[in-house]
């Protein structure tokens, strides 16, 4: 019996696995795919996905793609622009978003549950739904430069951060995670005279690194991938993010397949760098946590 059972861990432990890698394989194919068409002229790379020669790296490869995508378009600036943009979005995210759920779960205020349940009702709104009155009121806010009061926001950094800030997704989130926190150690924490500022730092966000990880890469992932809004709001080449760069490559008639590949790929590394940073977090966060309540 014991040798059956330890046979048939053996089998559901493969089976696992081989799932696994399965499902491995039909995500990174997309992506091999694309840096491998990177590397061909177009002829050939429309003529190898007729087959799985669209995978691999054979052919007339080079690096050409590269170096007449970076002539097309200032890519180098368009990735500065993205990776500026949404690290500091995500960066104010976290901390305005995990401050209100702190308040929301441990802090006793009138009204507390009435605001949770209007910011829990933003979550069925679509974006694009509220981007022609945000475009407006963008236009004509005021905000203080260096050369004094000045009016609108349009063809700015703050205009592609600051309206997105403030997320009812990334509150929920805090706020379902905030509850599992063992109560305990609030309570003890305010008995040796804590403050609140002292327990969110130093109590609630060293446990908190999975719904931090989570968060984080939602985020990233909805920011990174702009393109309604920098659209509408920003004009000037310098300050524009990557996705408002496809259109250097798409405005013709004769579209550079191998140019495009090679831009989405180069496109592509600081989401997959970001993901497997958080990724290691992730797990070296649930790994240490192991709190009791």
């Amino acid at each position: 019996m014991a040798l059956v059972t330890s046979e048939n861990r053996g089998l559901r432990l493969g089976a696992r696995y081989a799932v696994l890698v399965l499902v491995a394989i039909i995500f990174i194919f997309p992506l091999l795919f694309m840096a491998m068409s990177s590397l061909k002229p177009d002829n050939q790379l429309l003529l190898d996905t007729s087959s799985l020669r669209a995978f691999l790296p054979v052919g007339e490869i080079s690096l050409d793609n590269y170096k007449d995508a970076f002539e097309r378009a200032p890519i180098g600036v368009f990735v500065f622009n993205s990776v500026l943009i949404t690290g500091l979005t995500v960066v104010l995210t976290l901390l305005v978003c995990s401050l209100a759920a702190f308040s929301f779960v441990f802090l006793d205020w009138k009204g507390r549950d009435v605001i949770f349940s209007i910011i829990l009702a933003t979550l069925i709104i679509p974006y694009e739904t509220i981007f022609i009155p945000l475009l407006l009121m963008a236009s004509q806010l005021p905000w203080i430069s260096t050369e004094g009061l000045e009016f609108g926001w349009l063809n700015s950094y703050r205009v592609q951060i600051i309206p997105f800030i403030a997320d009812g997704l990334s509150v929920f989130l805090f706020v379902q995670y905030f509850k599992d926190l063992p109560r305990e150690l609030i309570e003890a924490s305010r008995v040796e005279g804590a403050s609140w500022w002292f327990i969110y730092r130093k109590v609630v966000l060293p446990l908190s690194g999975p719904v931090i990880a989570t968060a984080a890469i939602l985020k990233f992932l909805f920011m990174y991938n702009q393109y309604l809004w920098p659209l509408m709001v920003v004009q000037a080449e310098e300050i524009r993010p990557v996705m408002v760069g496809l259109g250097y490559f798409t405005d013709q008639l004769n579209v550079p397949w191998g140019e495009v590949m090679a831009y989405l790929t180069i496109i592509t590394v600081p989401v997959l760098a970001f993901y497997l940073s958080l990724q290691r977090a992730f797990i070296a966060s649930v790994a240490s946590t192991g709190v009791k309540g």
